[in-house]
C-alpha cells in the first residue's frame, strides 16, 4: 500500500468520490426515464414513404403551403427537391413562395418576433425535427389535435398537452373533440370527429404520412443515395476480397 503524501491526495480522493456519486445518481435515473417514456401516449407507426417520390412530392407541397408560413427549414435548399423527382421549373412555379432563387434556403414567411408575440414562443425550425422527435411521434401528433376553448389558439393535443401551436391542418382533417372515459382510477382518452374536414380520415392519415415522409427526407436528403452507395461498396469489397484470396492462393501455391 502506498502512503499518503499530502493534502493533495485527499483532495483528489474527494473529487473521485463526488464523481462516483454523480455517476450513480445518473444511472439511478435511467429506469425512471424509461418508466416515464413507457407511460406516455401511444404512438402509431408512421408509414414509410422514403422510396415513394410522388408521396414525398405531395409532402413537400403540404409543407410549403401549411408549415412554411410559420416554421422554417434553414438547413434545406429548394434545389434539393430535385432529389425527389421535381424539375427546377416545377419547384419555381409551385413551391417557391418565400425565396427568389432555387438555391435559396427554405426560410419561414413569418418574422420570429411576431411569432413569439402571437404564440408565446417562436416556432422551431423543422430541418431535423424528424430526427429529433421520430416519424411515429410526428405522425401521431399531427393526427391528435382537438378543440379546446380553454387554450389561446382554441386547440390542444393529446400527444403534446397544452401545445402552443394551432391545428394548421384542421381544414383537411376537420374538428375533433376529446372524449374521456373513466375506468376505475384510470382515464381513457379518445378523439371523436365532430366536424368532418375536406378529406376523409383515411385520406388525411395518408396526407400526414406524406408530410412526415418529407420531414424525414429533409433531415437527411442524401440518405437514399448514401444507402445505395453503401450497397455498391459492400459488393465491390466482396469482389475484391475474392480476388485477393485467389491472388494469395496463386502466389503461395508452390511454397509448401
Amino acid at each position: 500500500m502506498q502512503a499518503r503524501t499530502g493534502k493533495g491526495d485527499w483532495i483528489m480522493d474527494s473529487k473521485i468520490m463526488k464523481f462516483a456519486k454523480a455517476l450513480l445518481c445518473a444511472l439511478a435515473l435511467v429506469p425512471m426515464v424509461a418508466f416515464a417514456n413507457e407511460g406516455g401516449p401511444h404512438l402509431d407507426s408512421a408509414p414509410d414513404r422514403s422510396k415513394d417520390q410522388l408521396a414525398l412530392q405531395h409532402g413537400a407541397k403540404i409543407f410549403v403551403n401549411y408549415c412554411l408560413n410559420c416554421h422554417g427549414a434553414s438547413s434545406m435548399r429548394y434545389n434539393r427537391l430535385k432529389d425527389i423527382g421535381l424539375t427546377e421549373e416545377q419547384i419555381k412555379d409551385n413551391l417557391m413562395f418565400t425565396a427568389d432563387k432555387v438555391g435559396d434556403l427554405m426560410q419561414t414567411a413569418i418574422r420570429r418576433d411576431d411569432a413569439k408575440k402571437w404564440f408565446g414562443a417562436a416556432p422551431p425550425d423543422l430541418s431535423v425535427i424528424e430526427r429529433s422527435r421520430g416519424a411515429d411521434w410526428l405522425y401521431t401528433y399531427l393526427r391528435s389535435f382537438y378543440r379546446d376553448d380553454t387554450r389561446p389558439t382554441g386547440w390542444n393535443n393529446v400527444v403534446f398537452p397544452n401545445v402552443g401551436m394551432p391545428h394548421i391542418l384542421w381544414e383537411l382533417q376537420g374538428e375533433n373533440v376529446l372524449h374521456v372515459e373513466k375506468k376505475g382510477e384510470e382515464q381513457h382518452q379518445s378523439l371523436v370527429l365532430a366536424k368532418p374536414g375536406k378529406l376523409k380520415p383515411a385520406e388525411y392519415d395518408a396526407t400526414v404520412a406524406d408530410l412526415v415522409g418529407f420531414l424525414k427526407f429533409m433531415g437527411e436528403p442524401a440518405a437514399e443515395s448514401r444507402k445505395t452507395i453503401g450497397v455498391f461498396m459492400l459488393i465491390a469489397m466482396a469482389i475484391l476480397s475474392v480476388l485477393a484470396y485467389l491472388l494469395k492462393k496463386n502466389y503461395w501455391k508452390d511454397i509448401h
